[in-house]
């Protein structure tokens, strides 16, 4: 008997698209990495640059059931997450900064946010599974 390995590696692919899109609903931790940012002010046209470029952490781990997001020794409260149509929505602020990222469910793909006083970033990346 033969087997069709293009049909078995499809079969697995939707047996496993579930468990992937559980990955990214806020029941488990994620390491989450910037790939790129846009450095924004009032007035001014936007920067283009990597996360080191502001400042950002590059890796960034979310603990959704302590509700804590930290990165290079420091913790901040999450102020709130949800699902809505395929994404996992996270929102928060602290020292007068409020930030706002979406998750995409099915691809761990990341965009997020962060306002400030005349001033804005906003950051691309990824995240996988702890």
């Amino acid at each position: 008997m033969r087997v069709n390995f293009k049909m078995f590696a499809a079969a697995l692919c939707v047996a496993a698209a579930p468990a992937l899109a559980a990955d990214f609903d806020g029941s488990k931790a994620l390491i989450c990495s910037t790939i790129e940012t846009h450095d924004c002010a009032i007035g001014a046209t936007c920067d283009r640059g990597l996360a080191e470029d502001i400042n950002v952490p590059q890796f960034i781990r979310l603990d959704f059931a302590a509700k804590t997001m930290s990165a290079r020794g420091r913790t901040s409260k999450i102020g709130g997450f949800a699902r809505s149509d395929g994404m996992l929505i996270i929102q928060g602020f602290e020292n007068k900064r409020a930030f706002s990222a979406t998750i995409s469910e099915q691809s761990g793909k990341l965009v997020g946010a962060i306002a400030a006083d005349e001033a804005g970033y906003l950051l691309f990346g990824a995240c996988t599974p702890l």
